[in-house]
């Protein structure tokens, strides 16, 4: 098996800054890896340059921020890795699932060699890459994967959710935007008014333009590109979020 060809995009799309040097130090790790193993086949262009850009730099990202929460509590759970490889066969099939796997562990081990203080100080850095050359609606949803990557082994330790809320701040979401993600699918009317981010006193009119301000943020076609599971998860909020609006809908009387 030969290391996947979103892997190599992503490194090159990464060249420099922390996120080169974790691609790298993986990539050289894997060097050996990949030459017994062979060239990968060569595959029909099935994607635009730009979608194949959008989607490895989101995938590495996530490798790179995943493995930074599955270890938030102190644990690397089978669960949660178990996540990562089923993400990465749905998304890209069988050959990059044991690649994950194999990649994880080399970022394990580069967090180990760093320390923990330099490891903080490289994701803050990493964050602050991807804030860069990630539009908002694919940090949101980086940040959502994040949250149902931590809820794998059946619970949200509070140690992995401060990790998540100290990422995306640094992604430049708020914890506004965060609690709303956390209250998305919970059906209840006080949790239908924080996916609003709004009191229960606040006007129809408020509410409306609320709504619509969210279903644009959250709408599956701003993640496209990003491959089949993100875009099965961003129809789910959505869903979610259209479940929270008739709750207020059905309270209020509004059509």
């Amino acid at each position: 098996m030969a290391l996947g060809k979103w892997f190599i995009g992503a490194l090159g799309l990464m060249h420099g800054g922390i996120l080169g040097g974790i691609a790298g130090f993986v990539l050289g790790a894997l060097f050996e890896y990949i030459t017994d193993t062979g060239s990968q086949e060569s595959t029909k262009e099935e994607e635009s340059t730009i979608d194949k850009a959008s989607r490895n730099r989101f995938l590495f990202s996530l490798m790179v921020i995943s493995a930074h929460i599955i270890k938030a509590d102190g644990r690397i759970m089978h669960s949660e890795m178990e996540y990562i490889r089923r993400f990465l066969l749905h998304n890209l099939g069988e050959d990059a699932k044991d690649e994950g796997n194999e990649i994880l562990m080399r970022i394990f081990e580069y967090r180990k060699l760093q320390g923990e203080e330099k490891w903080q100080n490289d994701i803050i850095e990493a964050c602050n890459e991807i804030r860069m050359m990630m539009p908002i609606e694919h940090r949101l949803q980086l940040i959502s994967m994040l949250v149902e990557i931590a809820k794998a082994d059946g619970e949200l330790s509070s140690s992995e959710y401060d990790a998540i809320r100290h990422i995306a701040n640094i992604l430049g979401i708020s914890d506004d935007t965060i609690n709303q993600l956390m209250s998305l699918g919970k059906n209840t009317l006080a949790d239908a008014y924080k996916v609003f981010g709004v009191e229960p006193t606040a006007t129809n009119e408020e509410i409306r333009k609320k709504y619509r301000k969210l279903a644009l943020q959250y709408h599956p076609d701003r993640v496209a590109t990003l491959g089949n599971d993100i875009k099965e998860n961003a129809k789910r909020k959505f869903q979610e979020l259209n479940e929270a609006k008739e709750i207020i809908w059905k309270e209020r009387g509004m059509v």
